[in-house]
């Protein structure tokens, strides 16, 4: 390897080069060009400066400043080579300057100057030397233009964000006597890093509003009186679409950048000065704030701008589109408020495209999409499948007693015993769990799985937010089978036991649809997220068979205070006890549809009815009524 070829591989990798000078016999430029590139990319611009002509406290003062009025991160340099012309040299290299984290990187080719000075060659100062367009009296600065943060917006496009206040405290450099006062006394107020809000200040150009923090009403009326104390503070308000409407848990908070934030997303200021804290807004943030449009610039003595010498566009920011229907969002949310613990999950059985997800006493994603709980004899709907394949009749004559052991597993039915012995359709009527036990030797546990799996119980379909498609155990005895026909053994969450009535009324199982707009949670990711499970297309003679069954639930059976006018309401409604957490915990469930809007309600509750009942206020609010 030459010597010109090690020393650039050196400086690349940012390593000094100590006995280089013992290839040479007498002094080489080369000398001067590692010791002042190596110094000023170390930081070490007292040993930068020895190898300038210039006076070195002014040398060393202004590579400090360069890194100050970048707020850059890091320099790396690289030599493109060395020409000699008796005492005269030009070193030419190639610069890097990383800009910050979530910010640029900053290239550009400069040249070096040497010449010799009593026998030792040393860099011709000014300020071209640093960079070619520079000159005296002159500095960078870099210009950052943040996005306002997008909305997230429902199926119609119509923003599911009310406009919100947000404080903005800042600065206009040139009008601050002491910077790194004002810095020490806002970090106290803030939490923010001194050295981060300084470097800030440092690096804006002189007579621009800098944004430091941003304060919620809450937050700012705890410190307002602190941060007016700051001499130099300035405070601004931005109107901005963040305070979540219904659904508000799916939509999201925001919130302003906190400390812990700034570490995480690097520096101060982050475009729209907001993150995301949960929901659509957290999974999304890189979509509704894009990054900042980013210009290094040249500035005269005054503070004006001579010079752009690079801009980067920065990522556009745009909105989200969901599926959300607030007509039937308002519907679901007045369902929901006459009971204590409930989660309502209402979608386009057509498509799978979520419509509302309202609740009362329980989380919207945590336990309307998240939940895990057991079915019930909701689970009916499934088994039913399983068991007609296997040529089953529902006609069939079946014993609904309030008390059975199924190979030692005990079942237990309150109310409804059918007197005399009940059909089958009418046991799935009324929900009766030790009728549906009894068939555990009619059917296959591996057949009962088997449309599970059709019903996309367990399949791997993903939403933006934490979701849960259900589980099954694969039974390996009578009992077993017994309690998965039951329901008992099932988990599943209300959003996925919706997507079943949706294919019950479809004759088509779909994957849940959240979002249409971006595809992708992440833009910027380099995997895109696995492609949902395609849809599972059912025996349309069965699923014609249990639509009768599920219309038996509503106009006979225990689903009654479901029905509502227009479109047939069909369903099933059950009520299940389980013990969680050594506490024992009563939940009413109901799954159904009304037109091509599917529903699948959980309540907590003794009432098996209650769920039911929410379902039915839901359809006579959302009005789903016959063309």
């Amino acid at each position: 390897m030459s010597v010109a070829k090690a020393v650039r591989a050196a400086l690349a990798l940012g390593l000094a080069v100590p006995m280089l000078t013992a290839c040479f016999e007498e002094p080489s430029p080369l000398d001067a060009v590692r010791d002042f590139l190596v110094g000023w990319q170390r930081g070490d611009y007292a040993g930068a400066a020895r190898r300038a002509d210039g006076d070195p406290a002014v040398v060393r003062q202004a590579l400090e400043d360069v890194g100050v009025q970048l707020d850059a991160a890091s320099f790396r340099f690289s030599l493109k080579g060395v020409k000699r012309d008796g005492d005269s040299a030009k070193a030419e290299y190639h610069a890097e300057v990383d800009l910050g984290e979530n910010n640029p990187l900053w290239e550009y080719d400069s040249t070096l100057p040497l010449h010799r000075v009593d026998g030792q060659w040393k860099i011709q100062w000014s300020p071209s030397v640093i960079h070619p367009e520079l000159h005296a009296g002159e500095r960078f600065a870099v210009d950052v233009e943040p996005l306002a943060r997008q909305p997230i917006l429902d199926r119609a496009n119509e923003s599911l964000q009310d406009e919100t206040i947000r404080y903005v405290a800042g600065v206009y450099p040139d009008k601050i006597a002491d910077k790194a006062a004002l810095c020490e006394q806002l970090s106290q107020v803030t939490g923010f890093a001194e050295d981060r809000l300084l470097s800030r200040i440092q690096s804006s150009p002189p007579q621009s509003f800098v944004p430091l923090a941003t304060f919620g009403g809450k937050t700012f009326g705890q410190v307002r009186d602190k941060l007016k104390a700051i001499t130099g503070i300035s405070i601004r308000t931005d109107s901005l679409p963040v305070a979540p409407k219904s659904p508000k848990d799916i939509v999201g908070r925001v919130a302003a950048i906190t400390p812990e934030a700034e570490q995480q997303l690097g520096g101060p200021q982050r475009a729209g000065d907001t993150v995301g804290r949960d929901g659509l807004q957290k999974a999304y943030q890189d979509q509704l704030t894009g990054s900042t449009e980013t210009k290094v610039v040249i500035l005269d003595s005054s503070g004006k701008q001579v010079k752009e010498l690079k801009a980067w566009p920065g990522r556009a920011n745009t909105s989200v589109r969901t599926t959300i229907d607030s007509g039937l969002q308002a519907a679901g949310d007045s369902a929901v408020t006459a009971s204590q613990q409930v989660a309502l999950v209402a979608l386009q059985a057509s498509t799978g495209e979520i419509r509302a997800v309202s609740t009362q006493g329980m989380n919207q994603q945590k336990d309307a999409l998240a939940g895990k709980f057991p079915a019930g004899t909701t689970f009916s709907i499934i088994a039913t499948d399983a068991l007609l394949k296997s040529g089953f009749d529902p006609k069939q004559k079946v014993p609904c007693s309030a008390d059975r052991s199924v190979a030692g597993a005990r079942f237990q039915h309150v109310g409804y015993t059918g007197g005399a012995t009940p059909s089958f359709a009418a046991d799935f009527a009324h929900g009766c769990v030790t009728a549906l036990a009894s068939l555990a030797r009619r059917v296959s546990g591996d057949a009962v799985v088997a449309s599970a799996e059709k019903y996309g119980i367990g399949s791997p379909w993903e939403l933006p937010l934490a979701s849960f498609s259900g589980s099954r155990p694969k039974p390996a005895s009578d009992a077993a089978t017994a309690k998965l026909i039951a329901g008992q053994s099932v988990r599943v969450s209300p959003l996925s036991m919706a997507l079943v009535a949706g294919a019950v009324k479809s004759g088509t199982w779909r994957p849940p649809v959240l979002v249409t707009s971006p595809s992708s949670p992440d833009p910027t990711a380099e995997v895109a997220p696995a492609a949902p499970p395609a849809p599972v297309p059912l025996d349309p003679t069965v699923v014609e068979q249990i639509r009768t069954l599920m219309r038996a639930g509503v106009t006979s059976g225990s689903a009654r205070a479901a029905a509502a006018p227009g479109d047939p309401v069909y369903g099933v409604a059950a009520g299940i006890g389980y013990v969680v957490k050594k506490q024992r915990r009563d939940l009413s469930w109901f799954v159904g549809w009304q037109g091509d809007i599917a529903v699948a309600v959980l309540a907590e509750s003794t009432d098996a009815s209650a769920a039911a009942t929410v379902a039915g206020r839901f359809f006579r609010a959302a009005g789903l009524k016959k063309p």
